[in-house]
């Protein structure tokens, strides 16, 4: 027997601290979520659309099976959170002064998506589709890029990057000459001004 899931639009949510299954099976349609803390849910059949989420904690939460549609994270803690498994129908996700480190994108599609500002060491992004992803000075520190597709994304203001031209597609993806070492890391050159 499938289970029916809670509807909540139009609603605001201030300092909430979710416990594991606390917001499985509820669909949230424009809500607001201000200070909650995520970081304790195994999440199960959850929908977020148009949802905003304001200096919350969703580290070390296992969001396998969350659909977040046009989803804007804005100061949130999101460090170790796999994004691979989940829905993938209207994937659509942003992220403004956001700590993503050693989070997991892995083969996910996120055309589009927008990073500003944001902590994203050791993030996951092997053969993920990045085509058009702006990195708004982000720091990349260490990210994986391997079989990724990268054409057309904007690195112009990001810093810290390691991108192996040969094992990721980056046609027309845009570089900052200061950074252009992070093209050229394997060749073990020195780059002087």
């Amino acid at each position: 027997m499938r289970t029916v899931p809670e509807y909540f639009a139009e609603t605001i949510y201030d300092a909430i601290i979710y416990g594991e299954s606390d917001a499985n099976f509820k669909e949230f349609e424009g809500c607001t979520f201000n200070g909650c803390d995520f970081s304790a849910c195994t999440f199960l059949a959850v929908t977020f659309i148009d949802c905003i989420f304001n200096d919350c904690n969703f580290s070390g939460a296992k969001i396998n099976f969350v659909a977040f549609r046009t989803v804007t994270f804005n100061y949130c803690q999101i460090r170790e959170v796999n994004f691979a498994m989940c829905d993938k129908l209207i994937f659509e996700i942003h992220f403004n002064n956001c700590n993503l480190d050693l989070s997991k994108f892995y083969t996910l599609k996120i055309k589009g998506t927008t990073f500003k500002d944001c902590s994203m060491v050791a993030v996951d992004f092997m053969s993920t589709d990045l085509t058009g992803v702006l990195f708004d000075n982000c720091d990349l520190y260490r990210s994986e890029f391997g079989k990724a597709i990268a054409n057309k994304a904007d690195f112009f203001t990001s810093r810290n990057y390691t991108i192996d031209p040969e094992k990721t597609k980056i046609k027309k993806a845009v570089f900052s000459k200061a950074e252009v070492k992070g093209l050229l890391f394997k060749h073990d050159l020195v780059l002087s001004q």
